[in-house]
């Protein structure tokens, strides 16, 4: 499992027979989703545990109450269950996996749907600029471009400061080659070139048609840039000049700011590729993503897709805004699904929902009818939330209420006397009214989904919050009351 994503399905295996988990309340409506996809073979069971809410399932609930399996190729959890499931291979001797987190997911989890995208490959470097790099010592350098891989980054890049001195220029660059980096350094002052080039970088921003004898001088890799800006006639003399020394390069034809040259930056970006078909090409988004002010990862992606049709393999990201925190690993995220719908042939869709970081293709998997038939055959105190087009529903043993306003809903719950789960009730309908004000995948008991721009929970360290009353509150409302079952 990465960091973008739930755990990946294993996928469809005609011959496989695997058994389900579940709890009461789902337990038909498992039963009917694996009916309607396989009809005609029996190689799907489904086994209750005896608790009613399978999302409060645990490994060691699981240990507890399920017999040894017989002829079961493979078992498959709830997506919320808590725990380290190869206890249970070990002591089932299966594969085992959790499953979606909704049951409407389920086809495509099992790959009825197609399957799960590989999203391991891509063919574009990732620089990462430290903008400030001359202002922090070589420990912090060092520090910062481990959270930089860590987001996707594949080079260090070094940014010198006008009229900045950056006296541990050289330490810095084999400090970090030392931990394993590959290394840039960024600067038009000459000195520093040289000086990181001696140094041992990999990379050196930026080279002119005016300045290839620094490439004459040390081994690294020059990113060739124009003499003047948008003159593209200068960048295709140092392109050629690169050529006849036989020496590797990498050409950048700048990307200007919307409305000071963008449109104009991106025809020159193909007129480059146009001129030099088997040139590598280095794209710098910076002066888009830093300087619009607008989400970034609907624009990271846009230039993904650019780079993925010019075949731009180079990629110099900043991440000095605020706003553009999140730059590398969306520009990461992005050029995976780019290289996978490429080598596909196909559009960037149906590869994840990791660039949706606002909105979601299906926010409400479950119709308001589904709702309602739910509701009817619950027969505990503990409150249930779901987010439909239609607005907020909560639902418990005493009946469905629905509103597209949380505070509409207080009244109706009676919870005014149970600080603890009014305080939940709150958090959860919070979250609900964002998911629909927003578009998104409301699940109770877990945190909003927000794509590549934040981490989600592993999953065996998912937290649940138990949703009933306190005891004191339970046992008021229970006085009286004949105990059932389901309590």
């Amino acid at each position: 499992m990465d960091r973008f994503g739930d755990c990946s399905p294993i996928g469809p295996r005609v011959n496989d027979s695997i058994l389900f988990l579940t709890g009461h309340l789902a337990e038909p409506s498992l039963r009917r989703v694996l009916a309607e996809l396989d009809p005609e073979t029996e190689r799907f069971r489904v086994h209750n545990i005896g608790i009613n809410v399978a999302a409060l399932m645990t490994v060691a609930m699981i240990a507890r109450r399920l017999p040894p399996i017989e002829g079961a190729d493979r078992l498959v959890l709830p997506g919320h269950c808590r725990g380290d499931i190869r206890e249970l291979e070990e002591r089932y001797g299966i594969p085992v996996e959790r499953g979606p987190t909704d049951l409407k997911d389920l086809a495509v989890h099992l790959g009825f749907q197609g399957k799960a995208p590989d999203l391991s490959r891509y063919d574009l470097k990732i620089f990462a600029e430290i903008t400030d790099a001359p202002r922090l010592d070589v420990e912090s350098i060092v520090q910062r471009a481990g959270i930089l891989q860590s987001e996707g980054a594949n080079v260090i890049d070094l940014g010198c400061l006008p009229e900045t001195a950056f006296p541990h220029l050289e330490e810095s660059v084999q400090a970090l080659q030392e931990s394993g980096f590959k290394v840039s350094v960024d600067s038009l002052d000459t000195e520093d070139l040289l000086r990181g080039g001696r140094a041992g970088a990999d990379y050196l921003l930026s080279l002119t048609e005016k300045t290839l004898w620094i490439a004459d001088e040390v081994p690294s890799t020059p990113i060739l840039i124009p003499a003047e800006a948008g003159d593209l006639d200068s960048l295709t003399r140092a392109i050629e000049g690169m050529e006849k020394r036989g020496r590797d390069h990498v050409a950048d034809a700048i990307l200007d700011p919307i409305h000071f040259g963008f449109t104009e930056a991106i025809c020159r970006y193909r007129d480059l590729r146009a001129r030099h078909p088997h040139t590598e090409i280095m794209f710098g988004a910076g002066n888009v993503t830093e300087l619009t002010e607008a989400d970034t990862v609907g624009i990271s992606t846009l230039l993904m897709g650019i780079c993925s049709e010019l075949r731009i393999t180079h990629m110099l990201t900043t991440q000095v805004s605020e706003h553009a925190r999140t730059v590398v690993r969306e520009t990461d995220r992005a050029r995976r699904i780019m290289f996978a719908a490429r080598e596909n042939s196909d559009l960037p869709k149906g590869y994840g929902n990791d660039l949706l970081a606002l909105h979601e293709r299906k926010p409400h998997p479950d119709t308001l009818e589904e709702i309602r038939e739910l509701a009817s055959r619950v027969r505990d105190p503990n409150f249930r939330i779901h987010v439909t087009e239609d607005g907020l529903h909560i639902y418990n043993r005493d009946g469905l209420h629905s509103h597209h306003d949380p505070f509409e809903l207080f009244p109706h719950l009676g919870v005014e006397e149970d600080g603890g789960h009014a305080f939940y009730l709150g958090a959860e309908l919070a979250r609900a009214q964002i998911a629909l004000q927003l578009g998104k995948r409301y699940v109770q008991d877990e945190e909003l989904r927000w794509g590549a721009l934040v981490d989600p929970p592993p999953e065996d360290k998912l937290v649940h919050r138990n949703p009933g009353p306190t005891m004191e509150a339970r046992r008021k409302r229970n006085k009286g009351r004949k105990k059932t079952a389901d309590d």
